[in-house]
């Protein structure tokens, strides 16, 4: 197997560092001195590898949203085939940590007030989110109206961002328990 180009690797260097930064600093905190503080290198080496700061936020949204081969799509896990496993996946511990990709997402919610190419990746991201949700409900409810089925998965969803965005500082140990109640009735109304 061939190895990466140092360039490749420099880049996922980079992109690594953007993510901790944001999660650091937050997105306004995020500058190229200190991505090029967290990598080792020169602001003028992280400007070589990944361009200007706003190429690189986009970069690392993409990164963040997107798959192997940066297309950006659905935030459930590769595979998911079902409502069930998206539910447990939306309203289990990996999806609402408060860990550091949940902060880098706040982070990029944030800056899509002001960039619409951030906007783009995470509307393209929810917008594919909420489809295959949409398609999961209409599969386990085949009866239901596709206008009902994109209702319930809005709200599904809706119901998963918000309780993972209130455990920065929310510590309810009910929280999760109680979203994941709620998108149920959601789709048990159906």
């Amino acid at each position: 197997m061939a190895r990466p180009s140092v360039a490749a690797e420099r880049r996922e260097q980079i992109l690594d560092a953007t993510m901790a930064t944001i999660a650091e600093h937050g997105i306004h905190g995020t500058t190229l001195d200190r991505i090029a503080t967290a990598t080792g290198m020169s602001r003028g080496h992280v400007r070589h590898f990944v361009g200007n700061r706003d190429k690189l936020l986009l970069d690392a949204a993409i990164a963040l949203f997107g798959d192997q081969i940066g297309e950006v799509g659905s935030i459930l896990p590769a595979g998911t085939t079902d409502l069930e496993s998206a539910l447990d996946y939306l309203f289990g511990p990996v999806f609402s940590a408060p860990d550091r990709e949940n902060a880098v997402v706040l982070g990029f919610v944030q800056l899509s007030r002001t960039s619409p190419e951030i906007a783009e990746v995470l509307t393209t991201a929810y917008t594919a989110t909420r489809l295959q949700l949409a398609d999961l409900v209409a599969a386990s409810h085949p009866d239901s109206s596709p206008d009902a089925c994109m209702t319930v998965a809005y709200g599904v969803l809706t119901c998963a961002l918000g309780s993972v965005f209130l455990g920065d500082f929310d510590a309810d140990p009910t929280r999760m328990t109680r979203s994941r109640a709620a998108a149920d009735a959601l789709v048990a109304a159906l």
